[in-house]
């Protein structure tokens, strides 16, 4: 997806409206109704759109702030956001005019100065933004008039109007008066203002009654309840204290009543990496092995109960840009001894490091079983999630399985093929320490060809390639993508769908009157 013909052509998604939606069963919408949720995640990070990488603060900043363009949550369409329409690109330029009468929360106006601002402190390396690594094609952005700006491309690509996403336009004068502030507090332009966010408690929301965009908020208020015991979120989704929850767990998923229960198919995965500059997992034929002893339908079945499927290439089936790869692991035992045996390896013993998320805790021992099966001797070692990139990033392991999902931030198959192979990344120098290699810099080309085309046919061709190059070497590849479970009151809310990643968007949301 995400060719710039293509997107030119788009109005807005599908659930973009500023009608409110209609109940089934003719019943209406209570306008001055709160929509209360259960969110798994804690409140860990601040709320600054250049640093924040959290899944609360992400989830939040959807319905509190905007970019000149959005990808819709749901279908991951882009529209335009604050910008009046989807801007013009022309060759290297890209063109964007404000909508009219934007003003941010304080109702001060929106100027082409708040634009610039916002998007030169992203691209700024000094400020140490992930999200410039995903703007790598931008070298610049000047104001045109009060409410125009013209964004400047080191080089063309298709990629570039869905990408502008990424930066979220702020309050000059807000952020350079007290940064802290506003990272606790954001101020944006969005359908709903964030009234407070307490760790631990909940964050509350009230409708921007000054909003001009195209998905005005429909309920009076927001409040999410911050509800990382997941019995707590399937109680209060029961009991009716609230009307949406993420992260239904996989044993609830069946049997939980009074709710919708919807899994859907995610690019978020459980990836096995391994550390290529020690023996024997310099040799592909070793790491692949280790896909080859990996049983995929006990792992989904027994230890997900159902819910993920088997890689079949890097992205899942469902993504827009899927193309199968031509190697494809599947459970062979005897394969994989055979693979050990030619690399010349026998009787291998391995610490298994992995995350100490629940679910991926709950396969760990399926893996062991399957990796001492094979003949390599394994032993699980589970941390927080930040005490094992620590050994890894020290060099000081082999073998990792975790989960990761970078679709949060994108979808195009670009941006996801760059967080993990991005050659501007912390994986493939200090995690996988494959950067050195000739298989890497023909990745690389790949990539670098892939967003410089225009033709769509070429571009696909050549993630196909890529597709095809990490399957068969797998420094660091899927195991499995995740579905998400999400559950949701149908009589109490209207106009909500789940979401493939983690979060719950409410926009064009709103509480059924009663």
């Amino acid at each position: 997806m995400g060719l710039v013909a293509t997107l030119a052509a788009c109005s807005g998604p599908a659930s973009t409206n500023s009608v409110a939606p209609t109940p089934s069963g003719g019943a209406g919408i209570d306008k001055n109704g709160t929509i209360e949720a259960g969110i798994s995640y804690a409140l860990s990070t601040g709320f600054d759109p250049m640093t924040t990488t959290g899944a609360v603060t992400v989830a939040a900043n959807w319905h509190v702030l905007e970019g000149l363009v959005e990808l819709d949550p749901v279908t991951r369409d882009v529209y335009a956001a604050l910008a009046a329409e989807l801007p013009t690109v022309k060759g290297k330029t890209i063109t964007a005019a404000l909508r009219d009468g934007a003003v941010f929360h304080d109702g001060t106006p929106v100027t082409a100065d708040d634009v610039v601002f916002s998007f030169q402190r992203v691209l700024d390396p000094a400020n140490a933004s992930l999200y410039l690594t995903f703007l790598p094609f931008v070298d610049s952005i000047a104001k045109v008039d009060e409410n125009t700006v013209t964004i400047t491309l080191n080089q063309e690509t298709s990629l570039a109007l869905e990408r502008l996403s990424v930066v979220k336009i702020v309050p000059k004068a807000l952020v350079e008066a007290d940064k802290v502030a506003f990272d606790s507090l954001p101020t944006g332009t969005g359908p709903y203002k964030m009234l407070s966010a307490v760790k631990d408690d909940k964050i509350m929301f009230e409708r921007f009654d000054a909003y001009t965009g195209a998905r005005p908020a429909l309920a009076a208020a927001m409040t999410w309840n911050l509800l990382s015991d997941a019995a707590a979120r399937v109680t209060a989704v029961q009991s009716g204290r609230v009307q949406a929850i993420e992260d239904v767990p996989y044993i609830d998923v069946a049997s939980l009543k009074d709710a919708t229960v919807e899994s859907v198919q995610s690019f978020g995965q459980l990836f096995m990496m391994f550390n290529t500059s020690v023996a024997p997992f310099d040799d592909k034929r070793v790491r692949q092995a280790f896909r080859y002893a990996i049983d995929y339908d006990k792992l989904i079945n027994t230890g997900m109960l159902g819910q993920a499927t088997a890689a079949t290439s890097y992205l899942q089936k469902e993504h827009p840009s899927y193309q199968k790869a031509k190697t494809v692991y599947t459970y062979d035992l005897a394969k994989a001894q055979k693979l050990l045996k030619a690399a010349g390896v026998d009787g291998l013993t391995i610490t298994l490091l992995a995350t100490d998320t629940s679910w991926v805790k709950d396969v760990l021992p399926l893996i062991k079983e399957d990796l001492d099966a094979a003949g390599i001797a394994t032993t699980i070692d589970t941390n927080q999630s930040g005490a094992q990139y620590k050994t890894v990033d020290e060099g000081n392991y082999t073998v990792m399985v975790a989960p990761g999902d970078p679709s949060v931030f994108g979808n195009d198959a670009d941006l996801l093929l760059r967080w993990w192979y991005g050659a501007a990344t912390v994986w493939p120098t200090k995690r996988y320490r494959w950067a050195d290699s000739a298989e890497f810099a023909e990745l690389t080309g790949y990539l670098d060809d892939a967003m410089a085309t225009s033709d769509a046919a070429v571009q696909k061709k050549l993630w196909g390639k890529a597709f095809d190059l990490i399957a068969d070497e797998c420094p660091v590849y899927p195991l499995v993508h995740r579905k998400l479970p999400t559950a949701w009151n149908e009589d109490a809310i209207t106009g909500f769908k789940p979401v493939a990643f983690t979060g719950l968007s409410f926009l064009d949301v709103a509480r059924t009157a009663q």
